[in-house]
């Protein structure tokens, strides 16, 4: 059955959702500040690198599915049964989710909101939000987090393993329910609290996951064991898993350090401690710091003056999404000790402070005393070994991503090192 659907943001999270909710058969409207962004949407122009999102767009814009408009209110018609609020919440200067986007909205159309309509937070929102926005709307608030990849967030969409709604007001959390009928995915109809609190949970186990890895990685590395091998195994136990076991530069994007840091604040405001959090957090920062130790070592003890070759700065391959990338916050510190760094990733152009960004990876390798793979695009296997060794005017290929076969480098004369992995030279 056909619902109309309001949707308030049109990033990453507000795109999918009213691109994938209109391709099930509902009608969107989604609306967004940016009068230039919204021109652009209207022509089936997407600036998101997503897998199958542009395709989605300009589908609900023919089928008269799917509109957009500028501004909050214009959404908003009197035959309205849903808002999806996907409105950014950023980490504030304490860790915690600032909800101040969120709320600005609601004051703009609490007043103009029809009486059976529901307003549901797509945004990641602290525990206690639903709460606390029914205190400002005459509305149902029902938590509807998602548990979108960047990368494969339509197919993550359209083919959820599980949909999560919360709310006081039971009926509304089974209406926002419905929705997702075409989907035939796993229902939890929950209080609000614990589903606001499962986005977290997820995420942030995420990230103790790869921390935890990350630090096998480093272990690896001082007693001469192979991570690989190591996580091969650990993959069988079915407790474990074969995700999230991929060692890296550090984790970052839009969604695990903020939501990780959110929920230790949310922990400390009721009294509580979060030590494991907390040191997986820590760890992350180690992390960044190791990959930055190691490139000293390649440059005999100091970066200043070197020229430094990255091979990516998106925080995962698949998206040119740079929202608290590790690969951004190692070059910021290789900038910062002096290092002359030239970049290239196949998702990214424009400018970067302090950083050269070429269209080119044989150009970013040129003259490098050491170059990093810093993300997992995988035409990076593919570069000719041989010309990056007679471009470079070092030897040393730091793989953070463990992305790439040593052998073909080996044999260009290049020493690769891995994380967590046996150097090959």
């Amino acid at each position: 059955m056909q619902r109309k659907i309001a949707v308030v943001g049109t990033g990453y999270v507000g795109l999918t959702t009213g691109a994938c909710l209109a391709a099930i058969g509902h009608h969107v409207v989604c609306a967004d500040i940016d009068a230039g962004k919204v021109s652009r949407l209207r022509a089936g122009q997407v600036d998101i690198l997503e897998p199958g999102l542009a395709e989605l767009v300009r589908r609900g814009l023919d089928a008269g599915r799917l509109e957009f408009v500028v501004g909050a209110p214009a959404a908003i018609h009197t035959d309205t049964e849903v808002l999806f609020l996907c409105v950014p919440t950023p980490m504030g200067a304490d860790g915690s989710a600032d909800l101040r986007a969120v709320e600005s909205v609601l004051r703009e159309v609490g007043d103009l909101l029809p009486e059976d309509c529901a307003v549901a937070t797509k945004s990641t929102v602290p525990v206690g939000t639903a709460d606390r926005l029914s205190r400002m709307v005459n509305a149902p608030i029902v938590a509807n987090p998602e548990f979108l990849r960047e990368g494969s967030a339509v197919d993550d969409f359209l083919h959820p393993d599980r949909i999560v709604v919360g709310s006081s007001d039971r009926p509304a959390a089974r209406r926002v329910g419905a929705l997702y009928e075409p989907l035939q995915a796993p229902t939890l109809i929950l209080d609000a609290a614990s589903a606001e609190m499962v986005k977290y949970a997820a995420n942030c186990f995420l990230a103790v996951k790869l921390s935890y890895v990350n630090a096998i990685a480093q272990l690896c590395d001082r007693v001469g064991a192979d991570v690989v091998a190591v996580t091969e195994g650990m993959g069988y136990d079915p407790r474990i898993g074969r995700s999230f076991l991929k060692p890296g530069p550090g984790w970052g994007g839009s969604c695990l350090p903020k939501d990780a840091n959110a929920l230790v604040h949310v922990a400390e405001s009721v009294g509580l401690e979060f030590p494991l959090l907390r040191s997986a957090i820590e760890q992350n920062a180690r992390q960044q710091a190791d990959v930055l130790d190691r490139v000293r070592q390649a440059c005999d003890g100091t970066i200043r003056g070197a020229r430094i070759g990255l091979l990516g700065l998106a925080f995962k391959a698949g998206t040119n999404d740079l929202r608290d990338s590790p690969a951004v916050r190692i070059a910021d510190a290789l900038v910062a000790e002096g290092a002359e760094v030239t970049a290239h990733d196949p998702a990214i152009s424009g400018e970067l402070s302090g950083i050269r960004l070429v269209d080119d990876p044989y150009e970013a390798v040129k003259g490098a005393v050491v170059v990093i793979v810093l993300t997992e695009w995988p035409e990076f296997r593919t570069l000719d070994w041989t010309r990056v060794a007679e471009l470079m005017d070092g030897f040393t290929v730091l793989d953070t991503r463990n992305l790439l076969d040593g052998d073909p480098l080996t044999r260009a004369g290049l020493t690769w090192r891995g994380m967590g992995r046996p150097v090959t030279s």
